[in-house]
C-alpha cells in the first residue's frame, strides 16, 4: 500500500476533530458547588492512595535492593492508566453500550465539555466524575504489583497493566457500576469497589504470582521487609485516602457520604484489632506489620458495604475480615504454596470476597434505601446475588489475567534474569539505588 500524504493529513485532521470538538451530547448539568468541592477533594484523596500510599506501603515490605523499583511501578502505573482511561477506558466502562461493555462515544473524552453531565454524576461535572473513576482504575492496577515484587520485568509489567486495564478492568467496572451492566441490573451491591477493585486486583495478583513463580530464595532465605516504617506510613495514607474512596462514592456531600465515612473508620479499627489479637494469640507477638495489614483488610472489606450498613454491622464485618484475612495470609498461603510477595490475594481478594458477601447479609434499607435489603433485613436472595457478582469477577479477571500473562511470557518474557534478581531490580532495571 502506497503512503498517501493527503490521506494521512486527513486522518490526522479527523483525529484532531475527535479530540477537540465538544458537541453538546450530554444532559444539562445542574451543578451543586458543595458536591463538586467534595468530589474534587475525594478524587485527590484516592489518587493519594496510590502515590504515595501504595508506593510506600509496598516499598516498605520489599528488600532494600528493590525499594525504588517498587515505587516506580506505582508511579508509572499512575501515568499509564491515566492515558489509557483518557483514550478508551472511561468510554468502555461508563458510556452506554451493551450488557457487558460500554460504547465508544467518549473515546479520547470526545464530547466532554465544561457543562457535560453523566447519569451517575448527579450534580457534579462529568469531568470530575471521570477523573474520580480514573483514580479507581489507577489504584486497582497498582495493587496487583504487590504479587509481582522483586522479579518481574518492567517492560512486561507495563504491557500487562495496559492490556489488563482495557480487557479486564473496564468491562467489570461496566458490569457492576454502569446502568445497563448485567451485574448492575441484577442488583449486585458494590458501593465503592469490593468486586471492581479488590476481588479484581486480588485474583489477578494470584494469577501473576503463580505464572511468575516464587522469588529466588523463597522459604529458604531471609526475605523480610526492608522498612516497616514505610509500610505503616503507606497504610496510614491509605486509611486517610479511603474516606475519599468510600465516602466519595456517594458522589454527593450528603448523609450517605457521612455514614460511609463513619462505617469505614469503624470497620477498619475493628479489623486492625482483630488481626492484631489473632496474631498475638497464634504467634505470641503482635507485629506492627500485622496491625497495618489488618487495617487494610478492614478497609477492603467495608468498601462494598460502606453505603448500605449500620455502624454496628460495620464493626462486626471488620472484625470478621481481620480474622479471615489473617487466616488467609498465615495459614492458607503456606499450604497453597504460591509466592504472593506482599499478600495481595490474602488481603484484597479474600477481604473483598468477605465484604461483598457480608454486604448481602447486612445491607439495611434504613441506610442505603428501600432497594438495598440484605439477609438480616428480610431478603436472603441478596446473598446469592452477591455470590454471583463475586464469581463473575473471579472468573473474568482470573482467566483474562492468565491469558495476558501467558501471552506476554511467550513474547517478551515476564521475569528478569536470575542475576538481575539477585542484584536487585533498582540497579538492574533502573540504574539507581536508594543509598
Amino acid at each position: 500500500m502506497k503512503f498517501s500524504m493527503p490521506k494521512a493529513v486527513g486522518a490526522i485532521g479527523a483525529l484532531g476533530a475527535l479530540m477537540f470538538t465538544l458537541p453538546a451530547l450530554a444532559a444539562d448539568l445542574e451543578l451543586d458547588t458543595g458536591d463538586t468541592a467534595w468530589m474534587l477533594t475525594s478524587t485527590a484523596l484516592v489518587l493519594m492512595m496510590t502515590i504515595p500510599g501504595v508506593a510506600l506501603f509496598y516499598a516498605g515490605m520489599v528488600r532494600k535492593k528493590n525499594v525504588l523499583s517498587t515505587m516506580m511501578q506505582s508511579f508509572a502505573i499512575t501515568c499509564l492508566v491515566t492515558v489509557i482511561w483518557t483514550v478508551v477506558g472511561y468510554s468502555l466502562a461508563f458510556t452506554e453500550g451493551g450488557d457487558y461493555l460500554g460504547g465508544f462515544s467518549r473515546i479520547l473524552l470526545s464530547g466532554m465539555g465544561l457543562d457535560s453531565a453523566h447519569d451517575l454524576a448527579g450534580t457534579i461535572p462529568e469531568s470530575v466524575f471521570m477523573t474520580f473513576q480514573m483514580t479507581f482504575a489507577i489504584i486497582t492496577a497498582a495493587l496487583i504489583t504487590g504479587a509481582m515484587a522483586d522479579r518481574m520485568k518492567f517492560s512486561a509489567l507495563l504491557w500487562f497493566i495496559g492490556l489488563w486495564s482495557i480487557i479486564v478492568y473496564a468491562p467489570i467496572a461496566h458490569w457492576v457500576w454502569a446502568p445497563g451492566g448485567w451485574l448492575f441490573d441484577m442488583g449486585v451491591l458494590d458501593f465503592a469497589g469490593g468486586t471492581v477493585v479488590h476481588i479484581n486486583s486480588g485474583i489477578a495478583a494470584l494469577m501473576a504470582a503463580i505464572v511468575l513463580g516464587p522469588r529466588i530464595g523463597y522459604r529458604k532465605e531471609n526475605l523480610s521487609p526492608h522498612n516497616v516504617g514505610f509500610t505503616v506510613i503507606g497504610a496510614s495514607l491509605l486509611w486517610v485516602g479511603w474516606f475519599g474512596f468510600n465516602a466519595g462514592s456517594s458522589v454527593n456531600a450528603d448523609t450517605n457520604a457521612g455514614m460511609a465515612m463513619a462505617v469505614t473508620q469503624i470497620a477498619t479499627a475493628g479489623a486492625a484489632l482483630a488481626w492484631m489479637f489473632a496474631e498475638w494469640f497464634m504467634a505470641r507477638k503482635p507485629s506492627v506489620l500485622g496491625i497495618a495489614s489488618g487495617a487494610v483488610a478492614g478497609l477492603v472489606a467495608i468498601t462494598p458495604a460502606s453505603g448500605f450498613v449500620t455502624p454496628g454491622a460495620a464493626l462486626l464485618l471488620g472484625i470478621m475480615a481481620g480474622v479471615i484475612c489473617y487466616w488467609a495470609v498465615s495459614w492458607l498461603k503456606p499450604r497453597m504454596g504460591y509466592d504472593d510477595s506482599l499478600d495481595v490475594f490474602g488481603v484484597h481478594c479474600i477481604g473483598g470476597i468477605t465484604g461483598a458477601i457480608l454486604t448481602g447479609v447486612f445491607a439495611n434499607p434504613a441506610i442505603g434505601g428501600e432497594a438495598y435489603v440484605g439477609l438480616l433485613s428480610g431478603n436472603p436472595g441478596q446473598v446469592w446475588t452477591q455470590i454471583v457478582g463475586v464469581g463473575a469477577t473471579l472468573i473474568w479477571s482470573g482467566v483474562g489475567s492468565l491469558v495476558i500473562l501467558y501471552g506476554i511470557k511467550a513474547t517478551i518474557g515476564l521475569r528478569v534474569e536470575e542475576m538481575q534478581e539477585r542484584e536487585g531490580l533498582d540497579i538492574a532495571l533502573h540504574g539507581e539505588s536508594i543509598s
